[in-house]
Protein backbone atom coordinates (compact mmCIF):
# COMPACT_ATOMS: atom_id res chain seq x y z
CA UNK A 1 0.00 0.00 0.00
CA UNK A 2 1.16 3.33 -0.75
CA UNK A 3 0.69 6.98 0.30
CA UNK A 4 1.48 10.02 -1.42
CA UNK A 5 2.16 13.44 0.96
CA UNK A 6 3.21 16.72 -0.42
CA UNK A 7 1.83 19.26 1.81
CA UNK A 8 2.83 23.24 1.81
CA UNK A 9 1.05 23.65 5.65
CA UNK A 10 2.02 20.34 7.95
CA UNK A 11 0.80 20.74 11.16
CA UNK A 12 -0.21 17.17 11.88
CA UNK A 13 0.77 15.65 9.13
CA UNK A 14 3.82 13.83 11.08
CA UNK A 15 0.87 12.08 13.30
CA UNK A 16 -1.02 11.27 9.83
CA UNK A 17 2.28 9.82 8.25
CA UNK A 18 2.77 7.97 11.36
CA UNK A 19 -0.05 6.29 11.52
CA UNK A 20 -0.43 4.99 8.18
CA UNK A 21 3.11 3.84 8.43
CA UNK A 22 2.32 1.62 11.47
CA UNK A 23 -0.77 0.62 8.70
CA UNK A 24 1.37 -0.63 6.73
CA UNK A 25 1.88 2.31 3.66
CA UNK A 26 4.88 3.53 1.79
CA UNK A 27 5.25 6.70 1.94
CA UNK A 28 6.56 9.03 -1.03
CA UNK A 29 6.80 12.37 -0.59
CA UNK A 30 7.77 15.57 -2.33
CA UNK A 31 11.24 17.42 -1.31
CA UNK A 32 10.04 19.80 1.44
CA UNK A 33 7.36 17.32 2.70
CA UNK A 34 9.76 14.06 2.77
CA UNK A 35 12.39 16.17 4.42
CA UNK A 36 9.97 17.36 6.69
CA UNK A 37 8.83 13.81 7.76
CA UNK A 38 12.46 12.45 8.36
CA UNK A 39 12.93 15.40 10.71
CA UNK A 40 10.30 13.43 12.43
CA UNK A 41 11.40 9.79 12.34
CA UNK A 42 8.86 8.80 9.85
CA UNK A 43 10.74 7.16 6.62
CA UNK A 44 10.04 8.24 3.54
CA UNK A 45 10.77 7.91 0.03
CA UNK A 46 10.90 10.81 -2.35
CA UNK A 47 9.11 10.96 -4.98
CA UNK A 48 12.02 11.67 -7.51
CA UNK A 49 13.33 8.42 -7.13
CA UNK A 50 9.96 6.44 -7.48
CA UNK A 51 9.34 8.27 -11.38
CA UNK A 52 13.33 8.35 -11.81
CA UNK A 53 13.35 11.82 -12.73
CA UNK A 54 14.09 14.79 -11.03
CA UNK A 55 12.41 17.69 -9.77
CA UNK A 56 12.75 20.66 -12.08
CA UNK A 57 12.31 24.01 -13.13
CA UNK A 58 13.07 25.26 -9.56
CA UNK A 59 10.02 22.84 -8.31
CA UNK A 60 7.49 23.91 -10.79
CA UNK A 61 7.31 19.90 -11.64
CA UNK A 62 7.36 17.51 -9.18
CA UNK A 63 4.60 15.26 -8.91
CA UNK A 64 2.87 15.34 -12.64
CA UNK A 65 4.18 11.91 -13.79
CA UNK A 66 2.81 8.63 -14.98
CA UNK A 67 4.01 6.64 -12.09
CA UNK A 68 2.77 8.60 -10.00
CA UNK A 69 -1.14 9.52 -11.44
CA UNK A 70 -0.97 5.93 -13.52
CA UNK A 71 -1.01 4.59 -9.56
CA UNK A 72 -3.81 6.91 -8.19
CA UNK A 73 -5.73 6.65 -11.46
CA UNK A 74 -5.44 2.72 -11.56
CA UNK A 75 -9.13 0.72 -11.19
CA UNK A 76 -8.22 -2.68 -9.79
CA UNK A 77 -11.86 -3.82 -11.42
CA UNK A 78 -10.57 -3.17 -14.90
CA UNK A 79 -8.67 -5.93 -16.60
CA UNK A 80 -6.95 -4.08 -18.83
CA UNK A 81 -5.61 -1.37 -15.87
CA UNK A 82 -4.35 -4.30 -14.28
CA UNK A 83 -2.51 -5.38 -16.85
CA UNK A 84 -0.94 -2.60 -18.14
CA UNK A 85 0.37 -1.02 -14.58
CA UNK A 86 1.89 -4.66 -14.12
CA UNK A 87 3.64 -4.27 -17.68
CA UNK A 88 4.82 -0.73 -16.84
CA UNK A 89 5.71 -1.79 -13.42
CA UNK A 90 4.18 0.84 -11.41
CA UNK A 91 2.95 0.47 -8.08
CA UNK A 92 -0.96 1.59 -6.84
CA UNK A 93 -1.71 4.18 -4.90
CA UNK A 94 -4.12 4.37 -2.26
CA UNK A 95 -4.06 7.75 0.02
CA UNK A 96 -3.13 11.15 -1.49
CA UNK A 97 -2.54 13.72 1.36
CA UNK A 98 -2.21 17.52 -0.54
CA UNK A 99 -2.93 20.94 0.32
CA UNK A 100 -2.05 23.64 -1.86
CA UNK A 101 0.35 26.82 -2.31
CA UNK A 102 -1.44 29.76 -0.47
CA UNK A 103 -2.51 31.69 -3.01
CA UNK A 104 -5.02 32.99 -0.59
CA UNK A 105 -2.54 34.49 1.70
CA UNK A 106 -0.09 35.73 -0.90
CA UNK A 107 -2.65 38.07 -3.39
CA UNK A 108 -2.86 39.98 -0.08
CA UNK A 109 0.78 40.88 -0.04
CA UNK A 110 2.67 43.31 -2.19
CA UNK A 111 3.86 40.95 -4.55
CA UNK A 112 5.08 41.28 -8.74
CA UNK A 113 3.50 39.91 -11.25
CA UNK A 114 5.70 36.75 -11.38
CA UNK A 115 5.91 36.71 -7.55
CA UNK A 116 2.49 35.71 -7.19
CA UNK A 117 2.02 33.84 -10.33
CA UNK A 118 4.29 31.08 -8.27
CA UNK A 119 2.02 30.81 -5.95
CA UNK A 120 -0.41 29.27 -8.02
CA UNK A 121 -0.17 25.15 -7.45
CA UNK A 122 -0.13 23.07 -10.27
CA UNK A 123 0.80 19.89 -9.27
CA UNK A 124 -1.50 19.59 -6.19
CA UNK A 125 -4.64 19.92 -7.71
CA UNK A 126 -3.43 17.07 -10.24
CA UNK A 127 -3.14 15.10 -7.31
CA UNK A 128 -6.04 16.29 -5.48
CA UNK A 129 -8.47 16.03 -8.67
CA UNK A 130 -7.18 12.37 -10.02
CA UNK A 131 -7.61 10.80 -6.51
CA UNK A 132 -10.48 12.36 -5.91
CA UNK A 133 -11.99 10.81 -9.27
CA UNK A 134 -11.13 7.37 -8.38
CA UNK A 135 -12.43 7.53 -4.76
CA UNK A 136 -13.71 3.99 -5.77
CA UNK A 137 -10.65 2.36 -4.66
CA UNK A 138 -8.57 6.10 -3.31
CA UNK A 139 -8.71 8.02 0.10
CA UNK A 140 -8.01 11.68 -0.56
CA UNK A 141 -7.72 13.87 1.90
CA UNK A 142 -6.73 18.13 1.93
CA UNK A 143 -8.41 19.20 5.42
CA UNK A 144 -6.38 18.50 8.20
CA UNK A 145 -9.63 18.42 10.57
CA UNK A 146 -10.10 14.94 8.53
CA UNK A 147 -7.07 12.96 9.51
CA UNK A 148 -7.74 11.76 13.02
CA UNK A 149 -11.48 10.16 12.19
CA UNK A 150 -9.99 8.66 8.43
CA UNK A 151 -7.33 7.15 10.23
CA UNK A 152 -9.61 5.24 12.83
CA UNK A 153 -11.33 4.04 10.23
CA UNK A 154 -8.72 2.73 8.45
CA UNK A 155 -7.02 0.85 11.29
CA UNK A 156 -10.16 -0.87 11.73
CA UNK A 157 -10.84 -1.74 8.11
CA UNK A 158 -14.10 0.35 8.02
CA UNK A 159 -13.59 3.33 5.75
CA UNK A 160 -16.23 2.24 3.12
CA UNK A 161 -17.30 4.28 -0.15
CA UNK A 162 -19.40 6.53 1.38
CA UNK A 163 -16.45 8.08 3.28
CA UNK A 164 -14.72 8.31 0.09
CA UNK A 165 -17.18 9.75 -1.42
CA UNK A 166 -17.53 12.26 1.45
CA UNK A 167 -14.07 13.15 1.27
CA UNK A 168 -13.75 13.04 -3.21
CA UNK A 169 -16.52 15.59 -2.27
CA UNK A 170 -14.39 17.86 0.08
CA UNK A 171 -11.66 17.36 -2.26
CA UNK A 172 -13.78 18.56 -5.37
CA UNK A 173 -15.25 21.71 -3.34
CA UNK A 174 -11.82 22.83 -2.27
CA UNK A 175 -9.57 22.64 -5.78
CA UNK A 176 -13.13 24.90 -6.88
CA UNK A 177 -12.44 27.44 -4.52
CA UNK A 178 -8.80 27.57 -5.32
CA UNK A 179 -9.63 27.92 -8.98
CA UNK A 180 -12.19 30.70 -8.11
CA UNK A 181 -10.17 32.83 -5.88
CA UNK A 182 -7.45 32.72 -8.39
CA UNK A 183 -9.62 33.57 -11.45
CA UNK A 184 -11.18 36.90 -9.59
CA UNK A 185 -8.03 37.71 -8.03
CA UNK A 186 -6.42 37.62 -11.41
CA UNK A 187 -9.15 39.69 -12.88
CA UNK A 188 -8.53 42.44 -10.61
CA UNK A 189 -4.52 42.26 -11.36
CA UNK A 190 -4.99 42.48 -14.46
CA UNK A 191 -7.60 44.98 -14.80
CA UNK A 192 -10.14 43.15 -16.63
CA UNK A 193 -13.53 44.72 -17.35
CA UNK A 194 -14.87 42.32 -19.78
CA UNK A 195 -17.58 39.88 -18.00
CA UNK A 196 -16.46 35.93 -18.01
CA UNK A 197 -18.67 33.62 -19.84
CA UNK A 198 -18.30 31.62 -16.85
CA UNK A 199 -17.79 32.61 -13.09
CA UNK A 200 -17.31 30.51 -9.47
CA UNK A 201 -17.62 32.83 -6.93
CA UNK A 202 -15.18 31.29 -3.70
CA UNK A 203 -16.72 31.15 -0.68
CA UNK A 204 -15.50 29.94 2.95
CA UNK A 205 -17.44 28.35 5.77
CA UNK A 206 -17.79 30.64 8.65
CA UNK A 207 -20.54 29.46 10.64
CA UNK A 208 -24.04 27.57 10.58
CA UNK A 209 -26.64 29.78 11.50
CA UNK A 210 -29.71 28.23 13.54
CA UNK A 211 -31.93 29.02 10.58
CA UNK A 212 -32.41 31.31 7.76
CA UNK A 213 -35.12 34.03 6.86
CA UNK A 214 -37.66 31.82 8.92
CA UNK A 215 -37.15 28.54 11.14
CA UNK A 216 -38.12 26.04 8.26
CA UNK A 217 -35.20 27.03 6.37
CA UNK A 218 -31.17 26.43 6.80
CA UNK A 219 -29.54 29.27 6.96
CA UNK A 220 -25.03 29.58 7.04
CA UNK A 221 -23.12 31.99 6.56
CA UNK A 222 -20.41 32.47 3.81
CA UNK A 223 -17.12 35.00 3.82
CA UNK A 224 -15.79 35.87 0.48
CA UNK A 225 -12.02 35.56 0.27
CA UNK A 226 -11.67 38.23 -2.05
CA UNK A 227 -13.63 40.76 0.38
CA UNK A 228 -11.44 41.38 3.85
CA UNK A 229 -13.33 43.57 5.87
CA UNK A 230 -17.47 43.68 5.85
CA UNK A 231 -20.07 42.29 8.48
CA UNK A 232 -19.45 38.76 7.62
CA UNK A 233 -16.08 39.24 9.05
CA UNK A 234 -17.25 41.12 12.17
CA UNK A 235 -16.15 40.03 15.92
CA UNK A 236 -19.42 38.82 17.87
CA UNK A 237 -18.80 40.08 21.36
CA UNK A 238 -21.52 39.16 23.20
CA UNK A 239 -25.05 37.83 23.21
CA UNK A 240 -26.88 35.06 21.73
CA UNK A 241 -26.13 33.64 18.00
CA UNK A 242 -26.20 36.11 15.28
CA UNK A 243 -29.37 34.73 12.88
CA UNK A 244 -29.53 34.58 9.43
CA UNK A 245 -31.87 38.26 9.53
CA UNK A 246 -29.65 39.63 12.14
CA UNK A 247 -26.62 39.93 9.73
CA UNK A 248 -28.99 41.36 6.80
CA UNK A 249 -29.59 44.25 9.37
CA UNK A 250 -26.53 44.83 10.29
CA UNK A 251 -25.27 45.08 6.97
CA UNK A 252 -27.56 47.62 5.92
CA UNK A 253 -27.17 49.96 9.53
CA UNK A 254 -23.38 49.85 8.75
CA UNK A 255 -23.77 50.41 5.40
CA UNK A 256 -25.91 53.53 6.29
CA UNK A 257 -23.57 54.46 9.40
CA UNK A 258 -20.72 54.69 7.28
CA UNK A 259 -22.31 56.94 4.38
CA UNK A 260 -20.98 59.89 7.20
CA UNK A 261 -17.56 59.33 8.24
CA UNK A 262 -17.51 63.24 9.76
CA UNK A 263 -20.00 63.27 12.15
CA UNK A 264 -21.26 61.21 14.80
CA UNK A 265 -24.12 58.77 13.11
CA UNK A 266 -26.64 56.47 14.23
CA UNK A 267 -28.95 53.87 11.97
CA UNK A 268 -31.48 51.89 13.36
CA UNK A 269 -32.70 49.35 10.97
CA UNK A 270 -35.90 46.73 11.40
CA UNK A 271 -36.46 44.62 8.68
CA UNK A 272 -33.58 45.19 6.56
CA UNK A 273 -35.24 48.94 6.45
CA UNK A 274 -34.28 52.03 8.18
CA UNK A 275 -36.48 53.22 10.62
CA UNK A 276 -34.95 56.17 12.15
CA UNK A 277 -31.18 57.83 11.13
CA UNK A 278 -29.41 60.72 12.94
CA UNK A 279 -26.81 62.89 13.49
CA UNK A 280 -25.37 64.81 16.66
CA UNK A 281 -23.05 65.95 18.50
CA UNK A 282 -22.16 62.65 19.95
CA UNK A 283 -23.12 59.35 19.43
CA UNK A 284 -25.93 59.07 22.24
CA UNK A 285 -27.53 62.50 20.78
CA UNK A 286 -27.77 61.16 17.54
CA UNK A 287 -29.53 57.79 19.08
CA UNK A 288 -32.05 59.07 20.75
CA UNK A 289 -32.66 61.36 17.40
CA UNK A 290 -32.88 58.12 15.86
CA UNK A 291 -35.01 56.58 17.96
CA UNK A 292 -37.67 59.42 18.15
CA UNK A 293 -38.15 58.92 14.08
CA UNK A 294 -40.22 55.64 14.89
CA UNK A 295 -40.32 54.48 18.81
CA UNK A 296 -41.75 51.92 17.68
CA UNK A 297 -40.19 50.27 15.23
CA UNK A 298 -37.28 50.76 17.06
CA UNK A 299 -38.00 48.42 19.52
CA UNK A 300 -36.17 45.43 18.84
CA UNK A 301 -34.16 46.91 16.41
CA UNK A 302 -30.41 46.51 15.10
CA UNK A 303 -28.62 49.59 15.68
CA UNK A 304 -25.11 51.14 14.09
CA UNK A 305 -22.78 53.76 14.90
CA UNK A 306 -19.97 54.80 13.26
CA UNK A 307 -17.52 55.37 16.33
CA UNK A 308 -16.81 54.28 19.66
CA UNK A 309 -19.24 53.22 22.02
CA UNK A 310 -18.73 55.00 25.27
CA UNK A 311 -20.40 54.11 28.70
CA UNK A 312 -22.71 57.22 28.52
CA UNK A 313 -24.26 55.73 25.44
CA UNK A 314 -24.17 51.60 26.43
CA UNK A 315 -26.19 53.01 29.13
CA UNK A 316 -29.13 54.46 27.04
CA UNK A 317 -28.89 51.48 24.84
CA UNK A 318 -29.94 49.09 27.64
CA UNK A 319 -32.74 51.24 28.78
CA UNK A 320 -34.40 49.44 25.82
CA UNK A 321 -34.59 46.17 23.74
CA UNK A 322 -32.19 45.76 20.85
CA UNK A 323 -31.51 42.91 19.13
CA UNK A 324 -28.24 43.95 17.85
CA UNK A 325 -25.57 46.49 18.49
CA UNK A 326 -22.43 47.29 15.93
CA UNK A 327 -19.78 49.59 16.11
CA UNK A 328 -16.26 49.81 15.28
CA UNK A 329 -14.93 50.20 18.74
CA UNK A 330 -16.24 50.18 22.34
CA UNK A 331 -15.05 51.35 25.94
CA UNK A 332 -14.25 48.76 28.56
CA UNK A 333 -16.71 50.48 30.51
CA UNK A 334 -19.58 50.09 27.97
CA UNK A 335 -18.74 46.69 27.20
CA UNK A 336 -19.27 46.26 30.66
CA UNK A 337 -23.06 48.07 30.79
CA UNK A 338 -23.59 46.14 27.61
CA UNK A 339 -23.23 42.55 29.10
CA UNK A 340 -25.89 43.41 31.46
CA UNK A 341 -28.42 42.55 28.55
CA UNK A 342 -27.01 38.83 28.70
CA UNK A 343 -29.10 38.52 24.91
CA UNK A 344 -28.24 41.85 23.48
CA UNK A 345 -25.79 40.65 20.66
CA UNK A 346 -22.81 43.11 20.28
CA UNK A 347 -20.95 43.16 17.36
CA UNK A 348 -17.45 44.91 16.16
CA UNK A 349 -16.51 45.68 12.48
CA UNK A 350 -13.93 46.83 10.78
CA UNK A 351 -14.95 48.83 7.86
CA UNK A 352 -16.68 47.18 4.61
CA UNK A 353 -14.98 45.86 1.54
CA UNK A 354 -16.86 46.41 -2.08
CA UNK A 355 -16.60 43.46 -4.75
CA UNK A 356 -20.52 42.71 -6.25
CA UNK A 357 -23.36 42.14 -5.30
CA UNK A 358 -25.16 38.70 -5.92
CA UNK A 359 -28.99 38.09 -5.59
CA UNK A 360 -30.23 34.65 -6.50
CA UNK A 361 -33.65 33.68 -9.03
CA UNK A 362 -35.01 30.72 -9.97
CA UNK A 363 -32.31 28.72 -12.50
CA UNK A 364 -29.63 31.40 -11.84
CA UNK A 365 -27.78 34.87 -10.38
CA UNK A 366 -28.30 38.16 -11.02
CA UNK A 367 -24.78 39.96 -10.33
CA UNK A 368 -24.12 43.21 -10.04
CA UNK A 369 -21.38 46.42 -9.06
CA UNK A 370 -21.97 47.22 -5.53
CA UNK A 371 -24.38 50.54 -5.24
CA UNK A 372 -20.93 52.78 -4.13
CA UNK A 373 -21.72 56.52 -5.89
CA UNK A 374 -23.72 58.99 -4.48
CA UNK A 375 -24.77 61.59 -7.50
CA UNK A 376 -23.79 62.29 -10.97
CA UNK A 377 -24.27 66.21 -10.31
CA UNK A 378 -26.20 68.27 -7.97
CA UNK A 379 -28.72 70.62 -10.04
CA UNK A 380 -31.19 73.25 -8.75
CA UNK A 381 -34.25 73.54 -11.25
CA UNK A 382 -36.15 75.73 -9.62
CA UNK A 383 -36.05 79.44 -9.09
CA UNK A 384 -35.49 79.53 -5.47
CA UNK A 385 -31.73 77.81 -3.97
CA UNK A 386 -32.01 75.83 -1.58
CA UNK A 387 -30.46 77.41 1.96
CA UNK A 388 -27.33 76.21 3.13
CA UNK A 389 -28.95 73.96 5.96
CA UNK A 390 -31.67 73.00 3.80
CA UNK A 391 -28.98 71.91 1.54
CA UNK A 392 -27.15 70.38 4.44
CA UNK A 393 -30.63 68.14 5.42
CA UNK A 394 -30.97 67.23 1.17
CA UNK A 395 -27.57 65.57 1.42
CA UNK A 396 -28.05 63.65 4.27
CA UNK A 397 -31.87 62.98 3.38
CA UNK A 398 -30.12 61.68 0.02
CA UNK A 399 -27.70 59.40 1.59
CA UNK A 400 -30.26 57.73 3.79
CA UNK A 401 -32.89 57.43 1.18
CA UNK A 402 -30.55 55.54 -1.14
CA UNK A 403 -30.56 52.17 1.20
CA UNK A 404 -34.39 52.40 1.54
CA UNK A 405 -36.22 49.93 -0.65
CA UNK A 406 -37.91 51.28 -3.22
CA UNK A 407 -40.50 53.20 -3.54
CA UNK A 408 -38.41 54.82 -1.12
CA UNK A 409 -38.97 58.72 0.60
CA UNK A 410 -37.20 60.41 3.46
CA UNK A 411 -38.58 63.53 5.05
CA UNK A 412 -35.67 64.98 7.30
CA UNK A 413 -34.62 68.24 9.90
CA UNK A 414 -31.94 68.99 11.27
CA UNK A 415 -29.82 66.24 10.16
CA UNK A 416 -32.22 63.61 11.41
CA UNK A 417 -34.72 61.54 9.70
CA UNK A 418 -38.44 62.64 10.90
CA UNK A 419 -40.46 60.11 8.47
CA UNK A 420 -39.34 57.08 6.22
CA UNK A 421 -41.58 55.85 3.76
CA UNK A 422 -40.39 52.63 2.43
CA UNK A 423 -41.44 49.28 -0.05
CA UNK A 424 -44.76 51.06 -1.46
CA UNK A 425 -46.20 50.14 -4.86
CA UNK A 426 -46.18 54.11 -5.37
CA UNK A 427 -44.11 56.69 -4.75
CA UNK A 428 -46.90 58.69 -3.14
CA UNK A 429 -47.90 55.73 -1.23
CA UNK A 430 -44.64 55.87 0.07
CA UNK A 431 -44.69 59.62 0.58
CA UNK A 432 -47.87 59.42 2.60
CA UNK A 433 -46.75 56.44 4.84
CA UNK A 434 -43.41 58.91 5.53
CA UNK A 435 -45.87 61.87 6.56
CA UNK A 436 -48.54 60.07 8.61
CA UNK A 437 -45.22 58.62 10.52
CA UNK A 438 -43.73 61.97 11.18
CA UNK A 439 -47.00 63.58 12.42
CA UNK A 440 -47.92 60.65 14.25
CA UNK A 441 -44.99 61.28 16.88
CA UNK A 442 -45.65 65.16 16.96
CA UNK A 443 -42.86 66.49 14.63
CA UNK A 444 -43.08 69.53 12.84
CA UNK A 445 -42.69 69.11 8.83
CA UNK A 446 -41.85 72.84 8.33
CA UNK A 447 -38.98 73.16 6.94
CA UNK A 448 -38.27 70.03 6.04
CA UNK A 449 -36.79 68.30 3.44
CA UNK A 450 -37.73 65.75 0.97
CA UNK A 451 -35.19 63.03 -0.80
CA UNK A 452 -36.55 60.56 -2.89
CA UNK A 453 -34.80 57.74 -4.43
CA UNK A 454 -36.54 57.96 -8.23
CA UNK A 455 -37.57 60.84 -10.49
CA UNK A 456 -41.39 61.58 -9.56
CA UNK A 457 -43.88 60.50 -12.18
CA UNK A 458 -46.53 63.37 -11.27
CA UNK A 459 -46.64 66.12 -9.31
CA UNK A 460 -48.86 65.21 -6.72
CA UNK A 461 -46.19 63.81 -4.37
CA UNK A 462 -44.74 67.77 -5.02
CA UNK A 463 -48.19 69.24 -4.03
CA UNK A 464 -48.35 66.95 -0.88
CA UNK A 465 -45.34 67.49 0.31
CA UNK A 466 -45.86 71.08 0.49
CA UNK A 467 -48.90 71.26 2.17
CA UNK A 468 -47.37 69.03 4.87
CA UNK A 469 -44.77 72.24 5.19
CA UNK A 470 -41.57 70.33 3.48
CA UNK A 471 -39.46 73.78 1.56
CA UNK A 472 -37.01 71.46 -0.22
CA UNK A 473 -36.65 68.42 -2.45
CA UNK A 474 -34.08 66.04 -4.03
CA UNK A 475 -34.48 63.26 -6.46
CA UNK A 476 -32.57 61.68 -9.50
CA UNK A 477 -34.62 63.82 -12.39
CA UNK A 478 -35.22 61.72 -15.24
CA UNK A 479 -39.15 61.39 -15.89
CA UNK A 480 -40.89 62.74 -19.16
CA UNK A 481 -43.37 65.07 -16.29
CA UNK A 482 -39.75 66.64 -15.39
CA UNK A 483 -41.24 70.11 -15.99
CA UNK A 484 -43.95 69.86 -14.58
CA UNK A 485 -42.37 68.21 -11.31
CA UNK A 486 -40.22 71.19 -11.26
CA UNK A 487 -43.01 73.87 -12.12
CA UNK A 488 -45.35 72.25 -9.34
CA UNK A 489 -42.12 73.11 -6.92
CA UNK A 490 -41.59 76.52 -8.11
CA UNK A 491 -45.39 77.17 -7.76
CA UNK A 492 -45.23 76.28 -4.02
CA UNK A 493 -42.03 78.29 -3.30
CA UNK A 494 -39.81 74.93 -2.81
CA UNK A 495 -36.12 74.57 -3.72
CA UNK A 496 -35.54 71.14 -5.87
CA UNK A 497 -32.29 69.41 -6.34
CA UNK A 498 -31.78 66.89 -9.08
CA UNK A 499 -28.71 64.28 -8.60
CA UNK A 500 -28.93 62.79 -11.66
CA UNK A 501 -28.43 59.11 -10.38
CA UNK A 502 -31.15 57.08 -9.29
CA UNK A 503 -30.95 54.41 -6.37
CA UNK A 504 -33.12 51.57 -6.85
CA UNK A 505 -32.99 48.72 -3.75
CA UNK A 506 -35.59 45.41 -4.10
Amino acid sequence: MRAVISVYRKEGVEKLARALQNLGYEILSTGGTAKYLREHGIETQEIAKVTGFPEILNGRVKTLHPVIHGGILYRDWVEKDREEIEELGILPVDVVVVNLYPFEEMMKEDLEEEELMEFIDIGGPSLIRAAAKNYFRVVVLVDPEDYDWVIEKLDRGELDKKDRAYLAWKAFAHTAYYDGVISNALKKLFNIEEESKELSVPMRLSSKLRYGENPHQRGVLYTNPLEELGVARAHVLQGKEMSFNNYLDADSAVRIALEFPNDPACVIIKHNNPCGVALGKDLKEAFIKAKETDPEAAFGGIVAFNDRVDVELAKELTSMFLEVVIAPEYDERALEVLSRKKNLRVIRFFGMSNSFDIKKVSGGFLLQDEDTQLYEKLETVTRREPTEREMEDLLFAWKVCKHVKSNAVVIAKDRRTLGIGSGQVSRVDSLRCAIQKAQRYGFDLSGAVLASEAFFPFRDSIDIAHEAGITAVIHPGGSIRDKEVFEAADEHGMAMVITGMRHFRH
